[in-house]
């Protein structure tokens, strides 16, 4: 249970930041949308006339620090569950904002926003369980 809880830790990390890194990136090299389909129409409700600021923060909030997440988490570090909490509120915060803004939800906020919930949520049973230290 332990180490099924870890692993699933670390893959859920790794699909997170490894997605935002990439869409961060095609979002900050075409801030037009233009490199993953999405018109700059979709930003009609946000404070945003382009992509670039969103993909910086994607890149950076939910891409790096995943991935930095998932290695405190891959060596054990003492607070791993507690950045593990926090990764999942950012990313769940992320998603609820994107809604938000965009004014639609599709199944990728779904995919997204129930990965945020299952890393707080395993962050939470690590942390119970003291299964880093």
């Amino acid at each position: 249970m332990i180490k099924t809880t870890r692993i699933l830790i670390v893959l859920l990390l790794l699909f997170n930041g490894v997605s935002a890194c990439f869409g961060g990136y095609m979002l900050i090299s075409k801030p037009d949308g233009s490199g993953l389909d999405m018109p700059l129409s979709f930003l009609e409700h946000s404070p945003f006339s382009n992509y670039l600021i969103p993909g910086i923060v994607l890149l950076v909030m939910n891409g790096v620090l995943s991935l930095i997440v998932a290695v405190l988490v891959i060596i054990r570090s003492v607070h791993a569950d507690r950045y593990t909490i926090l990764q999942g509120a950012i990313l769940t915060g992320w998603i609820v904002i994107q809604m938000i803004m965009l004014q639609t939800v599709n199944y990728l906020h779904i995919m997204f926003g129930s990965v945020g919930v299952l890393l707080m949520v395993s962050g939470v049973l690590m942390s119970k369980r003291n299964i880093v230290t």
